[in-house]
């Protein structure tokens, strides 16, 4: 994630403005506008991997794996925000912001950590993610060693951690009741040479 001419201050007319004109997703934050582009191919493969691991098992049912170039309705970071992966199941739901379509109803949201989006993905981010209604479920995947982290929305309101560690792991989603194997995750990336 880049920051695009971090001297200048955007409004948002502007930022839905260069949205609408460009092929590049960008997020905004507070005047800022970030580039969400240039990823790894570790990055790539692994959310690859995970996609088509989540359209097999999905296939048939009520829900759908989305890629990354999903705007989602995010209401404590407007207007919108990316994940890199995003199930929605029943009806997709979109809010219209401004001529631009974002996704209102998402339930597991992935994000594949990379050094320059880390601690945001794992903090903030996912503070922000929280403020979405129909959000139950979050992973955030490594991309040096096979582990994955995954929070669960309780039934008090609260979010229960795990960590699965090792390409032998094999991780349940009750969100969406599914499974992932490590091994497939990371595919092409870590081989047998990871934990």
């Amino acid at each position: 994630m880049s920051t695009l001419r971090k001297q200048r201050f955007y409004t948002l007319k502007e930022y839905y403005q260069l949205v609408k004109e460009s092929d590049e997703r960008y997020e905004y934050w507070n005047g800022e506008i970030f580039l969400m582009g240039g990823a790894s191919p570790e990055h790539v493969f692994i959310t690859d991997n995970i996609f088509s691991s989540l359209t097999r098992q999905l296939e048939g049912r009520n829900c759908r794996a989305i890629s990354n170039d999903i705007r989602l309705k995010v209401p404590t970071a407007p207007p919108f925000r990316y994940a890199d992966l995003t199930v929605a199941c029943g009806e997709l739901i979109f809010e219209n912001i401004e001529g631009l379509r974002a996704l209102v109803n998402p339930i597991l949201l992935i994000e594949v950590l990379s050094s320059s989006t880390e601690r945001f993905d794992r903090q903030q981010k996912f503070e922000f993610y929280k403020s979405i209604e129909s959000f139950q479920e979050y992973l955030l995947v490594a991309q040096q060693q096979a582990s994955i982290v995954q929070y669960i929305k309780q039934a008090d309101g609260s979010w229960q951690g795990n960590e699965f560690i090792g390409l032998d792991s094999q991780m349940y989603l009750p969100s969406i009741n599914c499974h992932l194997l490590l091994r497939e995750v990371y595919k092409d990336v870590l081989g047998d040479l990871c934990l």
